[in-house]
């Protein structure tokens, strides 16, 4: 199988590039997989010389990327070249994020890269030349789609070694969420997050556990009517068709270790009760996966951090996790142990 990852530039002015420059740099430390940078690599080798990092780039095609990996971080130009400076958001560059993104996608599908990871990006450089998606991962699963009967549904889960998470409702106000949850939303959630741990992660029976809405899932009914009436079902349909779901469990005892080794990801209702948890517990190795997709896809649990962006201060770990974690999710979709 094929094991070079195409890693995206993400924007151009936030930490992505210089986080790509400390994985090469720290690749046989952390264990990194052969990636190939899609971007500019005149404007990164500024980048590198400012930072003070020395990182040997070289402009290759995808058949040469993974073998010069062990020599020089290879590039893969984008016809739209960055005009950036770091710390600087611009919408001129939105076309050279999209193209990134694209051309990523499409060298999975084709068998040029076995998974795409992803560089944060900013929706509001996006919005501003005329984007048009709710975020990153819809667009993902649009590209993907083209050609399909019907465009796949992302799921977000954050994986780290010590937790994995999946809110269903994701980015919604509060007030929103009980409206919006249902039974039918989360016996999709978790049969997409089942079948896909069984896939990408060689999980022969995932176990997945859910919070209950309310505080004590609802205390019978005390707290709120939501556990028993939208909840407990999805729990009930997901059982019936072989998925080993538990629950609707009180959050505030679900996530210390001991409960913790009962499950193997654990589904919030909503996006703080879910991601809450997972960031104190692995802030800085956190990675996001969009699973339900026809490809394997992961990011760094953060932002583009234009604030530190061209200090030299950034921390690669989420980055180095999502490379390590896309290859592995490679593997064992092609039978090696995860």
């Amino acid at each position: 199988m094929r094991r070079l990852l195409a890693l995206t530039q993400g924007d151009p002015a936030g930490i992505g590039p210089e986080l790509a420059l400390a994985a090469w740099r720290q690749r046989e430390r952390r264990g990194i997989p052969p990636f190939a940078y899609l971007g500019d690599s005149a404007t990164l080798s500024i980048l590198a010389e400012r930072l003070g990092l020395p990182v040997p780039l070289r402009s290759v095609g995808w058949d040469e990327a993974e073998t010069c990996f062990d020599t020089a971080l290879p590039v893969i130009e984008l016809e739209h070249r960055a005009q950036a400076q770091s710390g600087r958001p611009d919408p001129a560059n939105a076309a050279g994020v999209i193209e990134a993104i694209e051309r990523g996608v499409e060298a999975v599908e084709t068998g040029k890269a076995a998974a795409i990871v992803t560089n944060p990006i900013a929706k509001s450089v996006l919005y501003a030349a005329g984007f048009r998606h709710p975020g990153h991962t819809e667009f993902l699963a649009e590209i993907a789609g083209r050609g399909r009967e019907a465009t796949p549904r992302p799921v977000m889960m954050i994986w780290s070694e010590e937790l994995a998470v999946i809110p269903v409702t994701i980015h919604i106000p509060l007030a929103e969420v009980p409206e919006q949850l249902t039974t039918e939303l989360i016996v999709e959630t978790g049969r997409i997050a089942a079948a896909d741990l069984k896939r990408r992660f060689g999980v022969a029976r995932p176990r997945l556990a859910l919070c209950g809405l309310n505080p004590h899932a609802g205390e019978g009914g005390a707290l709120g009517k939501e556990d028993a009436a939208v909840v407990a079902p999805a729990i009930e349909r997901l059982r019936a068709l072989g998925i080993e779901a538990s629950g609707p469990y009180p959050a505030d005892t679900l996530f210390h270790a001991r409960a913790r080794a009962g499950y193997d990801v654990a589904l919030g209702m909503y996006h703080d009760q879910a991601l809450i948890p997972i960031k104190t517990i692995a802030f800085d190795d956190g990675v996001n996966v969009t699973l339900g997709l026809p490809i394997i896809r992961t990011s760094p649990d953060h932002g583009t951090a234009f604030d530190i962006a061209g200090k030299g201060i950034a921390r690669p770990d989420s980055l180095c996790a999502a490379l390590r974690l896309a290859a592995r999710m490679a593997a064992a979709e092609h039978g090696a142990p995860a």
